[in-house]
């Protein structure tokens, strides 16, 4: 059979760049059209670890990636600054000329968003998804019926990661994702090699060092919120996100059984679907995505 040269399939190009910071050039991508979504990625990866949200939200939304100061390819700064993430982030709003966005934080990408949003609330953020994060809010602060709840599930969950890096998985990516998903751990763990080029565990201490910011600070934010977690999260408490919720007009929370801490990537198919619902319902448009 002769194959068909029909042509009717298309892709969204993307545009590529830097930002220029003091100090140091940050890389952002730019694909699709449409109203802006801005992903911000975690502590282990980079920019093109949304690979599977920029194809699937591309078709109607202008997908933003970037990466974080340190990360290639942006310059690399040896251990970045955490607190001038944030300013980062408003450089590159202003570069593409973004009025308004929306907010995708993954993990250390949710402490990123969160005090962009908190130094600018004038800036019409028109929604706002925190996944697997508490953003930049003291975690012990938190208020929960069982406070020894989270003291018990870090002492667990410090053990489960240090097992599975023993065994070769990514604590981040799981071992469900190991064990399901083998192809798709390993490209989690390629990217973050590949986006390995300063000592990661010094600015996790920095991250823990600059969240302290009380979780009342949250009653402030009006812009609609989705929290995204895992059910096996050995990284972020998911029990957290409902505490934090609870202090925000108009937010709500998605839990995902059978996924870690990296839902965006291990399960995408559903986390993209309730990240469209959520948009869908902000900017009062129809979901494209299941029912």
């Amino acid at each position: 059979m002769r194959p068909s040269l029909t042509q009717s399939v298309s892709a969204a190009p993307t545009r590529h760049g830097f930002v220029e910071r003091p100090g140091c050039r940050v890389y952002f991508e730019v694909t699709g059209a449409g109203p802006a979504l801005v992903f911000a990625h975690g502590l282990g990866s980079n920019h093109l670890t949304w690979w599977q949200q920029v194809a699937h939200f591309s078709e109607r939304y202008t997908c933003v990636a970037f990466s974080h100061r340190g990360y290639p390819p942006s310059s690399a700064v040896g251990v970045p600054d955490p607190g001038e993430f944030a300013g980062d982030l408003a450089a590159l709003i202003e570069h593409l000329q973004l009025d308004d966005v929306r907010l995708v934080g993954q993990s250390m990408g949710g402490f990123t968003c969160l005090e962009y949003l908190l130094a600018r609330p004038r800036h019409r953020v028109r929604a706002l998804v925190l996944a697997s994060t508490s953003g930049s809010i003291r975690k012990a602060a938190i208020a929960l019926a069982d406070p020894q709840r989270l003291p018990e599930w870090q002492r667990e969950a410090a053990a489960a990661r240090a097992d599975m890096q023993h065994r070769g998985i990514s604590p981040p990516a799981g071992e469900r994702m190991a064990g399901e998903q083998p192809s798709l751990h390993y490209l989690y763990r390629a990217i973050a090699i590949a986006s390995n080029a300063f000592d990661r565990e010094e600015l996790r201490r920095q991250l823990d060092a600059l969240s302290l910011r009380p979780p009342d600070v949250l009653r402030g934010i009006a812009v609609p919120t989705l929290f995204v977690t895992g059910s096996d999260d050995t990284t972020f408490p998911p029990f957290l996100a409902e505490a934090l919720a609870a202090t925000m007009s108009g937010a709500r929370v998605e839990h995902v059984r059978d996924a870690g801490h990296s839902v965006y990537f291990e399960r995408a198919s559903l986390f993209n679907q309730q990240v469209e619902r959520f948009l869908a319902a902000v900017d009062g448009t129809k979901s494209g995505s299941g029912p």
